[in-house]
């Protein structure tokens, strides 16, 4: 079997690549850079600005996974088209589309959304999985400092939100599975569940750290002033947005009615078995 796998030397599409490899399946690494080298993989350069790119290397894959890069919206919106019109040319076997925690549902607009609908249209079989909050978000050396150093979590949400937390192994394992079960399709939720609240997630990173953690709740504002220099600007302020709105909810959780540990038997990490896997 062989799958196209879009950002392979990226957070989410690296460990794809990791978990169809050790699956013994053929993988086409999908980057910007034509000279990079990814272990195991046939790696062609493919824009996500070029339909006729996305199309070559999407023909005859039987299977494509998919993911928005983090630049403005107006170049998200224009590269969810790209890929649609490429699906729609190539006809690969199966498409699945991780939405990154962006809004799918009726009425959500966004690129994510449209690309999700446009996969729909395009007649090739395909899911969704969406996964809600990143557990890599907390890998950002402002988190983790303060961890160490102050024996406090810091994060834009209030300390009593429940929040399912997923790993990017998480969504592979889910991809992984997904690729196996054509049966499976629509929207396929991959968390923690029950969601965990801020005092549980500090109580898992203390554990793991051997000491006491507490979680600091911050502005949304205070968390685009951290994650800007790494991400830019304009998709910092996108993300506090995100935040910001969520303050009004009672919790970001997922379902378990359309659940990957339902539909495809795979259950998340726990926050202490991610940080050991990741290890930290």
């Amino acid at each position: 079997m062989t799958y196209v796998i879009h950002g392979a030397t990226g957070a989410q599409g690296a460990p794809v690549v990791a978990a169809l490899l050790a699956a013994g399946n053929s993988v086409t690494a999908l980057t910007r850079d034509p000279d990079a080298v990814v272990a195991g993989a046939r790696v062609v350069a493919a824009r996500y600005s070029s339909v006729a790119e996305l199309t070559e290397a999407y023909r005859g894959a039987d299977g494509v996974f998919v993911h928005l890069p983090v630049v403005s919206e107006a170049d998200r919106l224009t590269y969810a088209h790209n890929i649609v019109a490429a699906v729609r040319e190539a006809r690969p076997a199966r498409v699945v589309f991780s939405t990154s925690g962006a809004p799918v549902g009726a009425g959500a607009g966004g690129a994510a959304a449209v690309l999700a609908e446009g996969l729909g249209e395009t007649g090739v079989p395909y899911a969704v999985i969406d996964p809600l909050t990143y557990l890599e978000n907390l890998l950002m050396p402002y988190v983790l400092d303060a961890v160490r150093e102050r024996g406090v979590l810091p994060y834009p949400v209030r300390a009593d939100f429940p929040m399912s937390w997923v790993s990017h192994l998480d969504v592979a394992d889910a991809v992984a599975a997904l690729f196996g079960r054509p049966d499976v399709t629509g929207v396929v939720s991959v968390g923690q569940y029950p969601a965990i609240d801020g005092a549980e997630l500090a109580g898992a990173f203390g554990a793991h750290f051997g000491k006491d953690v507490v979680f600091e709740p911050i502005s949304p504002e205070e968390f685009r002033g951290f994650v800007a220099p790494l991400i830019g600007e304009g998709p910092a302020a996108d993300v506090a947005g995100m935040y910001a709105a969520m303050s009004g909810l009672s919790d970001r959780s997922i379902t378990p009615e359309n659940s990957a540990q339902r539909l495809l038997g795979v259950t998340p990490r726990t926050t202490g078995q991610w940080l050991r896997d990741m290890g930290l």
